[in-house]
């Protein structure tokens, strides 16, 4: 397993977010978290690269491995777990600045790259990654902001994969686009397992079915249960997960 939890539970301001979570992560697949709004997925990921600690009054209890060591051990640099483990947030936003800018900025402050064509090589090969290089390559020193929003996605999570992450959170990376734009994402999310390992969390159940190998669903902080994608959604062993998947609660 690339990454586990262990009984993990996290306070938030005084409100139980998680509750005990065990869940396995195997490497070179996709993980989707599913579950009612509320249900803790989006602190799940927070918590597997340590942005939880960002949030007030957050308080931790059980264990995140990654290959084997936790990732809460005094001799694991929070900058090194953050590039391994990469987190694209609902809430990430565009730098000021180009396209290229974007790109640069987290390798510059990472010290990865030293020279300017390093940069501009890892940054070239992350937008090949996500297939827009072809699209924005005559736009690199304009405005990041003026890509579309399906591009500006794109662009985000080529940020993250520049650092060359082991691990890559994505939380809800379609939200709010059209479908062609939403097939896009689906397609690059799909392809990207084949290097890395992905962590998703969506609220389309349809999404969670096309794209992941495996899913969790989260009920109150609770895991109800996590098995091969196919299987929970077709014959899942708890009840209340037959409820949520048919659309009889939640």
């Amino acid at each position: 397993m690339v990454m586990q939890t262990l009984r993990l539970t996290v306070h938030v301001g005084g409100v139980r977010a998680l509750d005990g979570v065990s869940l396995d992560i195997p490497s070179g697949t996709v993980t989707a978290v599913i579950g009612p709004t509320g249900c803790g997925k989006t602190t799940l990921l927070r918590t597997l690269n340590r942005m939880v600690a960002l949030l007030p009054a957050a308080r931790i209890e059980g264990d995140v491995r990654l290959h084997g060591t936790s990732i809460f051990s005094p001799d694991v640099r929070t900058t090194e777990l953050r590039r391994r483990v990469g987190l694209v947030g609902a809430d990430t936003a565009l730098l000021p600045g180009s396209v290229l800018d974007n790109m640069t900025y987290g390798l510059q402050v990472s010290g990865q790259c030293r020279g300017r064509h390093e940069q501009a090589g890892r940054a070239e090969q992350a937008l090949r990654d996500v297939h827009l290089w072809d699209e924005v390559k005559d736009q690199l020193d304009g405005p990041a902001t003026a890509l579309s929003a399906s591009q500006q996605r794109r662009l985000i999570i080529a940020r993250a994969l520049a650092l060359g992450p082991e691990v890559l959170l994505l939380d809800d990376p379609a939200a709010g686009l059209d479908p062609v734009a939403t097939q896009r994402i689906e397609s690059l999310i799909y392809a990207l397992r084949q290097r890395l390992t992905v962590v998703l969390v969506t609220h389309s159940l349809r999404q969670a079915a096309r794209v992941s190998d495996q899913t969790a669903f989260l009920w109150l902080g609770r895991l109800v249960e996590c098995s091969p994608t196919a299987r929970l959604f077709t014959t899942p062993a708890e009840r209340l997960t037959e409820d949520y998947v048919t659309g009889r609660c939640g």
